[in-house]
């Protein structure tokens, strides 16, 4: 018996021993199995890239919230090609950061499309033609990456008001693609004080995507605060904010576009301001993240500039002027623009009620900026750009939305602009198109609008908040230049990417566009902010116009000719008539030149 019970307590004591083991390599071996299974379908892993993972945390609730919607819209990923999805590290806070993973501080996300695999590559070149920006980049940084304080140090020291107003952000989207739309709505809630959020309203306009449907309702449902808002139909830019707007409950609108990152410190500044005078309408410095790459780029707070536009009614940048500089106190103040980009800005829900929101009648978008920058000063509001407030925009070279709408939509509400807003100036916009206006709708509305808030006229605006801007009117002679010899007219584009290029002879077709020039009382032959300029070498150029006369300096004599002062030379046609000539003043009708109009006074 003794012996029994002696090889029983050896028995007992094996199993106590082999028990926990064998629990340990089972449990072992589910969780190897549970994490190869992340990856889903058979894809391959970059097991390089996993090891350069940081060492992470247990999950805290916030993040394990996230993992259900992330390994749905993952699957989405594996089983149709088409949308990625966060990868792991986007998922949890990390211990420490890594400066070494993609994209982490701002910095380029570099991909060599050469050495993809035939289905990377294929990825690549998918999301360009969908995004017109690199998606694939951006679906291998982290939906929270670290950014930089972009902040001048003089800011990070500013003490605002206790009591700001909360404020709700409208973020509008089409298509938006996965990480870069959750990227936008994580850098919100994770650099802003979560009391001063009172909501975040993605408005669908009407998207088509799977992703954008159910799994982004899942993912933003174990959000706080984010709620989804979807167009039963396509609206437009314009509608969808309305849209927005009108189911927004915070005492300030904040619109940002849903390809954006906002830096530290980005919101306590604008809603500043607000609280300073509801009537302020304020815009955060628009930093570059580069379309090809995701690097965050920023300049200081004196690099900072300011809005305006042109008389084809484009918006554009300006240097901020002396006079604007000598106003403010320090560079970190707000600085007044005459007008807004219009995708970044806040303004007081109350306030924006109050001065007529957007133009209902505008479609899609363009346009709708001026009018709004136009509206706000004309009616007694302020609009300014904060240096010490940074969000980080993605500047796309192309749209990458199409409409089956086969009007010129930007053209029908520049005219609406036009036609409630600036008065006799509008001449100027019109020229442009040789006055063919086309079908506008009605602006009745709108005009009762601006007599209801008794706002000041165009010719105010110019004179006190845009002082620099150039004036058509003051031009010596406009229009169409057309050569005597045959009918071929000046011709050439002033964007950015016909700078330091030759001018065009083109036909003459009488509809203004890139055959319209004004020869200015500095004897500039220019249209808006692009000049002829010849260096006595090779051919005229498009150059930006630089007020300093020299290489830009022309006069037009009392027979026709175009002198060029500094080289004493006169512009002529070549004979085959498709190019601009310099040669020395003749009698040649070549060299002689039709301007459409000009005024008695040379």
């Amino acid at each position: 018996m003794a012996s029994f019970l002696r090889r029983k307590r050896g028995l007992i004591f094996k199993a106590v021993i082999a028990v926990p083991i064998l629990w340990f390599m089972v449990v072992t071996l589910l969780a190897y199995q549970q994490r190869g299974s992340i990856g889903g379908g058979g894809e391959n892993v970059d097991v390089d890239r996993e090891r350069r993972q940081p060492i992470l945390e247990q999950p805290d609730p916030d993040s394990l919230k996230f993992q259900a919607a992330d390994l749905l819209g993952r699957r989405i990923h594996n089983d149709r090609g088409r949308h990625q999805v966060p990868a792991p590290h986007g998922l949890f806070k990390t211990t420490t950061l890594d400066p070494n993973l993609p994209g982490e501080m701002g910095k380029a996300m570099i991909v060599n499309k050469d050495k993809l695999s035939p289905k990377d590559r294929k990825e690549f070149d998918d999301g360009w033609q969908r995004n017109a920006f690199n998606q694939y980049a951006s679906d291998r940084i982290s939906l929270h990456r670290s950014l930089p304080d972009v902040r001048d140090p003089e800011c990070k020291d500013f003490k605002y008001r206790k009591n700001l107003p909360d404020t709700s952000v409208i973020v509008c989207f089409h298509n938006e693609a996965w990480t870069v739309l959750l990227r936008t709505v994580h850098s919100i809630l994770d650099r802003s004080p979560p009391h001063l959020i009172k909501e975040i309203i993605l408005v669908d306009d009407f998207s088509d995507m799977e992703h954008v449907m159910k799994p982004l309702e899942d993912y933003m449902a174990k959000l706080e605060k984010v709620r989804i808002v979807r167009a039963k139909r396509r609206e437009g830019l314009i509608r969808a904010r309305l849209l927005g707007a009108s189911s927004a409950t915070g005492g300030v609108l904040t619109y940002l576009d849903s390809h954006c990152e906002c830096t530290q410190g980005w919101l306590e500044p604008l809603l500043d301001e607000i609280a300073k005078d509801k009537s302020n309408v304020v815009c955060p410095v628009i930093d570059v993240i580069e379309d090809e790459n995701f690097k965050y780029d920023y300049s200081s707070a004196r690099g900072t500039s300011i809005g305006g536009f042109d008389w084809n009614l484009q918006f554009n940048w300006h240097a901020i002027p002396e006079y604007e500089r000598k106003r403010r106190k320090s560079d970190f103040e707000p600085i007044r623009s005459p007008t807004m980009a219009g995708g970044l800005f806040s303004i007081s829900r109350e306030y924006f009620e109050h001065i007529g929101s957007y133009d209902p009648g505008m479609d899609i978008w363009g346009g709708e900026n001026l009018e709004m920058s136009f509206r706000v000063w004309m009616c007694g509001g302020t609009l300014e750009i904060i240096p010490c407030s940074h969000v980080g925009h993605i500047f796309r070279k192309r749209s990458p939305y199409k409409w089956k709408s086969g009007e010129n939509v930007v053209k029908k509400n520049s005219v609406r602009l036009a036609e409630v807003w600036m008065d006799e100036y509008k001449q100027y916009y019109y020229e442009r198109f040789n006055n063919d206006l086309g079908k506008f709708g009605d602006v009745s509305a709108r005009k009762q609008l601006r007599e209801r808030l008794k706002c000041k006229s165009f010719d105010w605006y110019v004179k006190n908040i845009f002082p620099d801007l150039f004036i058509p009117g003051e031009a010596l002679a406009s229009g169409e230049v057309r050569n005597k010899a045959m009918s071929m007219c000046l011709d050439s584009s002033v964007d950015s990417h016909s700078m330091n290029k030759p001018v065009k002879m083109w036909q003459c077709h009488n509809q203004g566009g890139n055959q319209y020039w004004m020869l200015s009382k500095n004897g500039e032959i220019r249209r808006d902010e692009g000049c002829m300029d010849y260096t006595g070498k090779d051919s005229v150029q498009m150059y930006t116009c630089h007020g300093m006369k020299g290489n830009q300096l022309w006069e037009i004599l009392e027979d026709g000719h175009i002198l060029h002062k500094n080289s004493n030379r006169c512009m002529e046609l070549s004979q085959d008539g498709q190019k601009i000539l310099m040669n020395p003043c003749g009698a040649a009708d070549r060299q002689i030149w039709l301007w459409k109009r000009k005024t008695k006074k040379q």
